[in-house]
């Protein structure tokens, strides 16, 4: 087996020129380590780790030879997104930085950049000098390639931002989704690339142009697609050069704060038709659980058959009882985030706003949590989990790692019973499957 042709079948064909003079063939390829991949230029993150499960099961003698890596890609049609990312400054940065700084402090950036599309399964394309091109769609598509695409935006700024390099570094992004004809090999050697043909790839770039520093405007079918899962201002229909006609552009301010996947990606209201004796069935739970009897329902199924729909309908049923309704969203995006739909939850529920400084929000939490006034200790803890620093009214008990994990646990807990005192609590999970690796079907 031929090792560029192993990595083409892996979508890691820029690293054939680095295997190539390392002289790294087929029978060395199963003794490469991590320390190896390092010294040769993989980047941390996605391609790192997609290389060495690839060499796992080649020490296993499990057959990975892509079935049709010596093929040529067949060009396709498909939808796509596309994000153009940009260094500003970069000029400057070369007139004040020695040669082997600027290569540092480049690299520093690639790498930031690269292993963020890579967490959200896109793909980096090509490198342009300090300009990052990566598709989100290809060669994996998925049903929220889009919605990747901005929150790849959004992380790839942050990271950008904490980068510990000589200069303070800010980037510019845009991005556009549309049909495009993809998977045409382009060039040789190092420089070959998957080229995408079509109006997506150029108007991304357009876009891009329009961002300011640390900035992300989308087209309007980007927009579109991710519904109100982010916070946009319009910046109306703009004038773009190369471009027939105006396009509707928006600028990113950051997640959404609605919460439910469900809310925020439907376009209006349907009819539930067809579910009547499922909403009996928990009209009736419901009614046992306020007698004092809790309940628990799971609406299992495969995406699409209306497990949302259904929870929705028994939260309108029963609007008019009085009664306290808890809401918790699970998130592909936040499965190494501790505690994310509880954190989320409780940052809901105190009104937490975007700019909002760390006194602003202690205050806030304690306002909520007053509802079921807990002890001082679970204000701290409780403030902890969201990242809040300890307050002088609200001191962080002094405990191990593992006694304080604990204790937050309790406090949580205790929240949730002192609230089921005062009334009936109705608590919801949405998408309870992304809170195990290997999800099956998918819960609400």
């Amino acid at each position: 087996m031929d090792v560029a042709a192993w990595l083409r079948g892996l979508g890691l064909e820029r690293y054939e020129a680095a295997f190539r003079d390392n002289d790294i063939d087929w029978d060395a390829l199963p003794k490469l380590t991590t320390e190896d991949l390092k010294d040769l230029g993989v980047v941390l993150g996605g391609h790192r780790r997609k290389l060495l499960e690839a060499i796992a099961a080649l020490r296993s003698h499990v057959d990975v030879t892509p079935k049709r890596a010596a093929a040529a890609p067949t060009a396709e049609r498909r939808p796509l997104t596309v994000m153009f990312c940009d260094l500003i400054g970069s000029t400057a940065l070369a007139a004040r930085l020695d040669p082997e700084d600027l290569r540092e402090v480049i690299n520093e950036y690639l790498r930031a950049v690269d292993n963020v599309v890579g967490k959200f399964d896109g793909f980096v394309a090509r490198y342009m000098g300090d300009g990052v091109l990566a598709y989100f769609g290809y060669p994996r598509a998925h049903e929220d390639d889009a919605e990747r695409a901005v929150r790849a935006s959004l992380a790839v700024v942050e990271a950008v931002r904490r980068l510990e390099t000589r200069e303070l570094l800010k980037v510019r992004i845009g991005l556009a989704t549309g049909l495009a004809v993809v998977g045409d090999l382009i060039g040789s050697g190092a420089a070959r690339e998957q080229a995408v043909v079509g109006e997506t790839p150029n108007l991304a770039a357009r876009l891009q142009v329009l961002a300011e520093a640390n900035e992300i405007v989308i087209a309007e079918n980007t927009r579109r697609l991710v519904g109100s899962l982010f916070e946009y201002e319009s910046l109306g229909k703009v004038e773009l050069k190369g471009l027939p006609a105006r396009v509707g552009a928006f600028r990113v301010l950051g997640e959404g704060r609605g919460g439910s996947r469900f809310e925020a990606l439907r376009s209006g209201e349907t009819l539930l038709v067809g579910r009547g004796e499922e909403i009996d069935l928990l009209l009736r739970r419901w009614a046992r659980a306020k007698s004092g009897d809790g309940q628990v329902v799971l609406v299992s199924g495969e995406p699409g058959v209306g497990k949302s729909r259904i929870a929705a309908a028994l939260e309108e049923r029963i609007r008019t009882e009085p009664h306290l309704h808890l809401r918790y969203f699970c998130s592909p995006h936040h499965q190494d985030s501790a505690l994310f739909p509880f954190v989320d939850q409780l940052g809901r529920a105190a009104g937490f706003a975007r700019n909002d400084p760390p006194e602003s929000r202690i205050e806030k939490l304690e306002t909520v949590l007053a509802r079921a006034p807990p002890p001082d200790e679970d204000v701290a803890l409780l403030a902890n989990l969201l990242s809040l620093p300890a307050s002088d009214r609200h001191p962080l008990p002094n405990l191990s790692p593992q006694r304080k994990k604990e204790k937050t646990f309790e406090a949580l807990l205790r929240q949730f019973a002192n609230s089921a005192q005062q009334g009936p609590v109705l608590m919801v999970f949405e998408d309870l499957q992304w809170r195990t690796r290997r999800p099956a079907k998918c819960s609400t």
